[in-house]
């Protein structure tokens, strides 16, 4: 793990030694579904593909994301907008990300489902808003 004092990309105003770090470098899986949500807008600020991967659901998880073949994105911020745990093992995540790609800005404002499994969170699927 890295001792970089800087600020977490995930916009929880905490270090990212003290936030997504461990979730991300595969040290402990996330607590809840908001926690893996910000952990991986984490992750696609660092293209840790092999991470998305791993936490996104087998059921729709797909095969790759090429995020090294497109073009580079530059990640403004995140605004989670709502945290809804329905039970034990079903939540949702509504988030408003912030990016540019090619010089544009892009927001993109989504509702994520996230189930349990065996003690951890995985990524299932979102409703674009």
């Amino acid at each position: 793990m890295s001792n970089s004092p800087k600020n977490c990309p995930c916009d929880s105003n905490k270090k990212f030694t003290d936030c997504c770090e461990r979730y991300v470098e595969g040290v402990e899986t996330a607590p809840t579904a908001e926690a893996l949500m910000r952990s991986r807008y984490t992750a696609y600020t660092m293209q840790r593909e092999d991470y998305l991967l791993a936490t996104w659901h087998p059921s729709t998880r797909p095969v790759q994301l090429g995020l090294a073949d497109e073009a580079p994105t530059k990640w403004l911020g995140l605004e989670v907008k709502r945290h809804e745990q329905q039970d034990a093992e079903h939540a949702i995540v509504e988030f408003v990300a912030r990016y540019k790609v090619n010089g544009r800005a892009h927001r993109l404002h989504e509702t994520s489902r996230f189930v349990r499994e065996k003690g951890q969170w995985y990524y299932v699927e979102g409703a674009i808003k």
